[in-house]
Formats: structure tokens, sequence, C-alpha cells
């Protein structure tokens, strides 16, 4: 089992219609690149033991959209444990962006594998808004969670 821990920021709006929308993003790189269905993720990153999750979300939602978080409440979404064993923390805060504002961080991995060749991929190559249902089946499985939660805070809001 991995000790490693990530932590993340859902970002949601409520639209006109009273309905609401996640912000959730393609992941990038050569492995995902022709995936949809659990292929995108919650804005998150890996964080040490010197800092803290809320921290973490902050700086990893920065360096992965190139935006700073919006300005709000967070609401602790709680923590999940993945497939591979990573244990993530996720808050949500009700924001709007413009996903074409985006200017994602980058990763550099030898692609292809056993090739010398080193490139850069962008961490996440897209972003988009999504209603909680159409964001499910695409998110990877181990994230679902957050959407339940955030629906059972929203709901016991109104």
């Amino acid at each position: 089992m991995s000790d490693k821990r990530s932590a993340g920021l859902l970002v949601f709006r409520h639209t006109a219609g009273g309905g609401v929308e996640v912000l959730i993003g393609h992941m990038g790189g050569p492995f995902w690149a022709s995936r949809e269905q659990e292929a995108w993720s919650i804005p998150k990153g890996e964080y040490e033991p010197d800092e803290t999750p809320e921290a973490a979300a902050g700086r990893e939602f920065l360096e992965e959209l190139g935006l700073p978080a919006p300005e709000g409440t967070w609401i602790g979404l709680g923590e999940a444990r993945q497939r591979s064993g990573k244990t993530v923390t996720v808050w949500a805060v009700e924001g709007d962006l413009d996903p074409a504002a985006v200017v994602p961080g980058t990763f550099t991995m030898e692609w292809p594998p056993r090739s010398g060749v080193h490139q850069e991929f962008p961490e996440i190559d897209r972003v988009g808004w999504f209603a909680p249902e159409a964001a499910a089946p695409l998110l990877v499985a181990g994230q679902r969670v957050f959407l339940e939660r955030l629906a059972e805070h929203l709901g016991a809001q109104a």
C-alpha cells in the first residue's frame, strides 16, 4: 500500500437553471490522450508531511491550471483511498472560471518508453464544466465519491 497523499480542490458553480456544474480536468500525457472515461481528475497533487493538505490543494490548483483557486469558503469533502493506495483529500469551493484562461503546468517524461527521448506534456490538457452526473463516468473511479459528498452538502444547504 502507498502512503502517498494528495490534496485537491473541486470548484463548483450554480447554473441559471438551478443546477450545479463542477470543473474537472482531462489528464495530460500520452497514456490518457485517447481516453475519456475515467481519464479526468479533480485538480490535485501530492504533498509532503511538512505541508498542510489545504496549502497543497491551493498550490496544486495553481500549478495544474495556472490560475489561483477561487476565493470563497472551502467545504471539506473528506478523504478517499484510490486504487493505487494513495489517499486523496478534497475540498470544494464555489467559483467560476473560464476554461480558455487555463494555462496548465507541465511534466517531462521519456516518450516513447525506452527511447531516450524526453518530452514535455501538460499535466491537464483541457478542463471543462460538467453536471455531476456527466462528470462521474469521466472521473477516475476513486474520485467519484467527492461528487456524491458535494451533492449531499448542497442538498443539506437547500
